[in-house]
């Protein structure tokens, strides 16, 4: 059972880097102009490092650190490759 509590309070502090790429994935899809799509999705790959970064070393448990940051940051890279082909795909299209 321990285990599983752990697993639990690991997702935690994952998803919500996943979920604030995802926010940032559609503002710019929203807000910049379709030529600057592919300048802002390495913007949003810092922030989501920083942030896992951030998230991470302010949690009370240090065991499981690496894990966690690459779960995390592994989430966000697919996560912004799959944005970066739906918006180059889109790209022309648009603009």
């Amino acid at each position: 059972m321990r285990h599983n509590e752990r697993v639990v309070g690991q997702w935690k502090s994952v998803v919500p880097v996943w979920i604030l790429a995802v926010v940032g994935v559609v503002l710019v899809a929203v807000l910049a102009a379709p030529d600057d799509y592919l300048d802002w999705l390495p913007v949003l790959l810092g922030g989501g490092v920083i942030l896992t970064f951030v998230i991470q070393l302010a949690l009370p448990r240090k065991t499981g650190f690496v894990g966690r940051a690459m779960l995390s940051m592994c989430g966000l890279v697919v996560l912004l490759a799959l944005a970066t082909a739906v918006l180059a795909a889109v790209s022309p299209l648009v603009g």
